[in-house]
């Protein structure tokens, strides 16, 4: 069983890989299954970065947010589940940041933000909320996270085949890990603390949108 000192390791060498090194994802990226789209003009193309930026930022925020609640969590099962979690995120993070890179535009800049900040919710919701809480936060968290990227396959240009792919198979991974936490026995969350996660959440967005 690792030590705290071993955890503690982990979630740093997680957190310098996430914000620093190239993301590897073990499945192929759903857009090489996409049926060709068309060309997109330029505003459209300046669209669908700005789309893929904010689910980029909101890879790295999830990466955070697990990373943290496993180090919080003194459960090894709970851990593993949330570690497991956590790895298929970073197919999320690499599929972003590969669509970003072909649209030929950028990820955040204010990512080591964005990922100190959802690491701390994290580590409090892991530490004084209890297994019960900190798996409500994920169920709430990636209802949430679902909710956005519905509305993303919404506002995504229909010719960009690709990144729709890419949000379609993200929205399916996020619902089906909201079903895994609550079926662990998630505890719902207050409405004052839902609320506050979606403000959180628009500020997030609104913000890496643009920067």
């Amino acid at each position: 069983m690792p030590s705290p000192t071993d955890r503690l390791l982990t979630a740093i060498d997680g957190s310098l890989r996430t914000l620093f090194s190239p993301p590897q994802a073990s499945r192929p990226n759903p857009a090489l299954q996409a049926i060709a789209g068309t060309a997109l003009t330029e505003s459209e193309r300046r669209l669908s970065g700005a789309l893929m930026r904010v689910n980029h930022v909101g890879e790295v925020c999830a990466q955070a947010l697990y990373t943290a609640q496993a180090l919080g969590t003194p459960d090894a099962e709970l851990r593993r589940h949330l570690d497991a979690a956590a790895r298929e995120e970073t197919d999320h993070l690499a599929w972003t940041r590969e669509r970003l890179d072909e649209l030929g535009d950028r990820a955040s800049l204010l990512n080591p933000l964005w990922y100190a900040g959802a690491f701390g919710i994290g580590l409090l919701a892991g530490r004084l909320g209890g297994d019960r809480l900190s798996l409500g936060f994920v169920v709430e968290t990636e209802r949430q996270v679902e909710a956005h990227l519905a509305s993303h396959m919404d506002r995504l240009p229909s010719g960009d085949t690709a990144s729709r792919a890419i949000v379609a198979q993200m929205k399916e991974d996020e619902a089906r890990h909201a079903d895994d936490a609550l079926h662990r026995g998630g505890a719902p969350l207050p409405a004052p603390v839902r609320g506050l996660m979606r403000l959180a959440a628009r500020v997030m967005t609104t913000v890496a949108h643009r920067i």
